[in-house]
This record gives structure tokens, sequence and C-alpha cells, in this order.
């Protein structure tokens, strides 16, 4: 006699496809909820956002061509696995390896005043550039649509961008002194002094400026190094009467500023 079949036996093919679909979307759903800590009762507030950058680091990627800058930021260099959100070529094709949201692995060691994770607080954009040759006019007009976009849709502050070597003073040196920080001031990226600014005044503490901006200061020397090649495109590891004027006009606040642009 016919038993039909036995309760251990496999289900047949449509209604085990089915099986594995309803999972699958099931898992997808759950996906897209908050992490929740089993540890605690979930009651959710609504006074929340996403986290999301607000910080953006300029690089080189010190090869030369995209194709090795796109394998390197796939796999990795002599330190490690390394990556960026993004990668610009000379002729100004931009290329995106990690989502905005994602936090990539660009930064490494250093800080930028009190963020000290600058990975998990920034997204990296990598110039492709050999790191001893100017770079092209493409390569800076397309960085600054980029720069622009981002600022917008994260609300990036528009001074919240710094180079590589701004927060690893000693340990990195892009972009480099080549790279033309003027020109992003003039589009209304960074910060840039003022080309009349007064000089310092008497008593005026450099290194307290340099902190206020964002530089570490675990050694001056490196700290002055990086504020050179960023400022003024010079080697130097100690400050002169124009870094000194530089640095005061950087650190002044607005209303100082407006006040000395009044005065008669």
């Amino acid at each position: 006699m016919n038993q039909g079949p036995s309760m251990h036996s496999t289900p047949n093919l449509p209604l085990r496809a089915a099986m594995l679909l309803l999972a699958a979307l099931l898992l997808s759903a759950c996906a897209g909820l908050p992490p929740r800590n089993p540890l605690a009762q979930w009651d959710p507030s609504p006074n929340q956002n996403a986290r999301g950058p607000i910080l953006i680091v300029i690089h080189f990627t010190s090869e030369d061509s995209v194709a090795e800058s796109l394998k390197t930021l796939k796999t990795a260099n002599s330190a490690g696995p390394v990556s960026a959100h993004y990668l610009i070529g000379a002729d100004g094709k931009r290329y995106q390896l990690v989502g905005d949201d994602r936090r990539a692995w660009h930064a490494g060691a250093g800080h930028w005043g009190t963020i000290n994770d600058v990975n998990s607080a920034s997204i990296g954009i990598e110039l492709d550039n050999d790191g001893h040759s100017p770079f092209a006019d493409a390569q800076i007009d397309s960085l600054l649509l980029l720069l622009d976009d981002l600022c917008r849709r994260h609300h990036i502050p528009r001074t919240a961008i710094i180079g590589h070597e701004d927060m690893a003073p000693g340990r990195k040196v892009d972009p480099g002194p080549l790279f033309p920080w003027k020109r992003l001031a003039q589009a209304g990226f960074g910060v840039w002094p003022r080309a009349d600014a007064p000089p310092a005044p008497a008593g005026f503490d450099p290194w307290l400026a340099m902190a206020t901006l964002g530089y570490p200061l675990d050694n001056r020397g490196d700290a002055v190094q990086s504020f050179r090649h960023h400022f003024r495109g010079l080697e130097g590891r100690s400050f002169d009467e124009e870094d000194l004027r530089i640095l005061h006009d950087l650190t002044l606040p607005p209303p100082a500023k407006d006040a000395q642009e009044d005065a008669p």
C-alpha cells in the first residue's frame, strides 16, 4: 500500500525553491533594520539621524597610472590593505570604490583636531599622481565638482578639506607642495590667508594657532613642514615671519577680520 512520502523525505523541488526564496526575503528585510542589542529592550527614539562624514582628506596615489592605482586601492600597498572612496585620473575621470556611508581605509594613523579616527569621520579622495608632477587642470576641475557634490549632499563644511599630510605630519607627504590649495580656496573650499593680512602681533603663539587649525603637534618640525607644503609650497621645519602672518590670519575670528578690513 502506498503510504505517501516519509516524514524524512526531501521536499519536492518547487517547494524547496519557495522555502529558500522566503528565507532570503526574510534575511534581506532584517538587514535593513537597525542593529539591536539583545541585552536591552528596543524602545526607539525619533531623535536621531544617520552618521555621516564631516571631513574630506585629499591624497595622491604615488602611482604611474590609473590602472595601477585602482589595483592598489582594491588590494594593498607595502603597508597593507588600503582603499579610498574616490579616485580621480589625470584626465578628470572619477571612480568610486567605496560608498560614502562606508569606512574606507585611506587615512591611517594620525588625527585632525579632536578627530582621532579620521577614517570613520571622513571621505578619502585619491588623485592619480606620481607625487612629483603638477596636477592636471582637468583633474582639479573634476575634483572641484566632486567636492561641491560631497559638501552639498553630506553637509560637510567647505572649510573641512585637508591633505593627508596635514593630519599625519612626517608619516605622509601627500598631496604635497605641488597641490593647488589656493585654487581650491578660490573656488570656496578649504582655508586660505588674505593676501593683505597684516603681520602677526607681538606675543602671537604659533603653536596655539597650529592646534586651533587642527595640526597634530607630536613632532613640531614635521607639523611645520606640512603647514608650509600646504600654504606656501615650500620646504622647511621652522616658522618665519610669513608663516606667522598666515597663521595669525587663518585663526583670526571673522569679526576681527571684518574690523581690519573696515579700518581706514
